[in-house]
Formats: C-alpha cells, structure tokens, sequence
C-alpha cells in the first residue's frame, strides 16, 4: 500500500492533485480542505494516501493532514460508505465538524451531506460515536489515540484490499471482517484478520 506521496506538486483542482515523482505523476483523489492547503503548482508536497483497490479499478485518495486522512479511513470503515462519499463527507464538514456531530448523535448534520441517507448517517453514529468519545477522554487526559486508531483502521483496509485481490466479494470481505474484529477484537495485525477469513471462508 501506498502510506504517503512526497513529490512536486504538477496539478491541482478541488478534487485531484497529481504529484511528480522522479517523473511519475500518481493522480490523486483529494478533499476541498485538502485542495484549499496546498501550495501552489511546481511546490513540494506531501499527502497521506489511502490506495482503494477494486476489482477493475484502482484510486489513491490523498489528505495533507493525517487527522483527516484517520478521519476518512473510520467512516469507510462503517458499512455502506465507500470511499468516494467518504471523500465527499471529508469535503463537506472539517474533522472537529463531523467528530462532534457523531459525538453528540446530531444523525441530521450527517445526514445532510450529499449521498448520505437516514439509515447511513444513523449507522455513522451508531459504529463511531463510542470510539470518538472514548479517544476524546483519552485526549484530555493526554494521550494521543490518533496513531492508534489510524492503525487499526489501516489494518482492517489492507486486509480488505488483500481479501479482494485473493477472490473475495468485496461486501462478504468486509462483513467477515466485521465478524472477525466482533469476536477477536480491534488489535488484529493485517495477517491474522487474512488468517482468520480465509479460515471461516
């Protein structure tokens, strides 16, 4: 997977950026709060990627703040977001707007950004309103739960992404990921969450 682009910055518009790399130029999926960050065209760069791989296509999604980018990689997390509203959800509120809007249940704020329904507003709610306000007590009590969280997320994505390249429906991976952390809990290495769905498949 690919963690993080660092290159020259060759094109930007509200929603793609494309680093040059050594002459490589990796197109990439970007948010407004990201587009509005960036330097001007020709200028050093670095975005934090999410590489979403589909049975016939493949996309990076960028953010220069890994906040955001931990932020987008929760809400794809939840079933019936994929990346392409995750990335509009990310366009449509700021990181604080969107974690305290599942914090304090406020389902019409979410609700209200575009292709997002009731039922999957509700659903945001629901699956990361506990985690959120879990890692806000541990922020104030001066831990940084950010990386960690990130790391789970990340862990569950690539075991996603690898499921998927070995022949899985995408949706039955991600439910028998969903079953697998249920059971076996959040801390599974990319792995054992492999291990463990290829074993019940």
């Amino acid at each position: 997977m690919i963690a993080y682009l660092d290159g020259k910055l060759a094109y930007k518009d509200p929603t793609l950026a494309i680093i040059d790399l050594n002459g490589l130029g990796y197109e990439v999926k970007i948010s407004l709060a990201t587009y509005s960050k960036l330097p001007t065209e020709g200028e050093k760069a670095k975005l934090y990627t999410y590489q979403h791989i589909k049975e016939d296509a493949q996309a990076l999604y960028g953010f220069l703040d890994p906040n955001e980018k931990a932020l987008f990689m929760q809400l794809i997390s939840v079933s019936g977001i994929g990346p392409g509203t995750g990335i509009v959800m990310v366009s449509s509120m700021s990181v604080g707007e969107i974690r305290q809007a599942i914090v304090q249940e406020d389902v019409r704020s979410i609700q209200s950004i575009k292709g997002v329904g009731p039922k999957t507003a509700q659903r945001v709610v629901l699956e990361l309103k506990d985690k959120f306000r879990k890692e806000e007590l541990l922020a104030k009590a001066g831990y940084d739960t950010v990386p960690l969280a990130r790391q789970h997320n990340t862990n569950r994505s690539e075991a996603l992404a690898a499921l998927v390249t070995l022949g899985f429906a995408r949706a039955a991976a991600e439910k028998q990921l969903d079953q697998i952390q249920q059971r076996h809990g959040n801390d599974l290495s990319v792995e054992e969450l492999i291990k463990f769905a290829l074993k019940s498949h």
